[in-house]
């Protein structure tokens, strides 16, 4: 019902017995009008608030669109223009630097990064990051000099690229008695390569234990690994 029809049963409800008009002043007026419009029976067939806050939002992007292809030349259709051409750039780009990746978290990078290093080499840096209280990087350096010195006995074969989840692996097959030990060192490095932990002073010593082990330990024959007799 409109506010026109709504005022009028209003003020026709405000008649007196024998429809004889109430006398009364412009602006009790229109307060009484309202309170009577105000009633449920005068709403029954308003939109909900969800339907209310739909209409909103398109009248919103109808003014947006309008707007932008008031600014645009050639207007709406210079605006798909605009689109389809951003669209088309922003493809090529994908096409052309491929599907964007997050580094792995878990073990997934080369275990190491920074070029060829002797065991000795990653030991003094371990040392000098100990020293210093670098423990993250104590572990880290520590880590790899394990894996360089298995290397370097032949106990596992060169190979760029390998994680440190996998040289524990294939060296556990050789020096079995240290398999918990060695998965225990990789977790270590995991946790404050990838995992965005900080390690501490026994984390690190137990990985040098670790190392020191590996080192006096004389591996198990086994003709599956790598520089054992066959």
């Amino acid at each position: 019902m409109t506010v026109t029809g709504g005022t009028t049963t209003a003020l026709t409800r405000l008649r007196a017995d024998g429809d004889a008009p109430v006398d009364i002043s412009r602006i009790p007026a229109r307060e009484a009008a309202e309170r009577e419009l105000s009633k449920p029976m005068y709403h029954e067939n308003d939109p909900n608030l969800l339907q209310r806050g739909l209409d909103r939002f398109w009248e919103w992007l109808d003014e947006l669109f309008g707007a932008a292809s008031g600014a645009t030349p050639g207007g709406v259709l210079g605006l798909v223009v605009v689109v389809l051409l951003v669209a088309a750039v922003a493809a090529a780009l994908w096409w052309r630097l491929g599907t964007p990746h997050r580094a792995p978290r878990t073990g997934g990078d080369s275990l190491f990064a920074d070029g060829p290093r002797t065991a000795r080499d990653h030991r003094s840096a371990a040392e000098r990051h100990a020293a210093a209280g670098r423990w993250n990087q104590a572990v880290q350096e520590r880590m790899r000099a394990i894996v360089r010195s298995l290397e370097e006995r032949t106990l596992l074969d060169p190979r760029p690229g390998r994680t440190a989840d996998e040289a524990a692996a294939e060296a556990s097959r050789a020096l079995p008695s240290h398999a918990d030990d060695l998965r225990l060192a990789v977790r270590a490095f995991d946790d404050v390569t990838y995992g965005g932990r900080t390690a501490d002073e026994p984390a690190y010593r137990r990985v040098e234990e670790l190392d020191t082990a590996l080192e006096r330990t004389r591996p198990t024959l086994d003709p599956a690994t790598p520089g054992t007799p066959t």
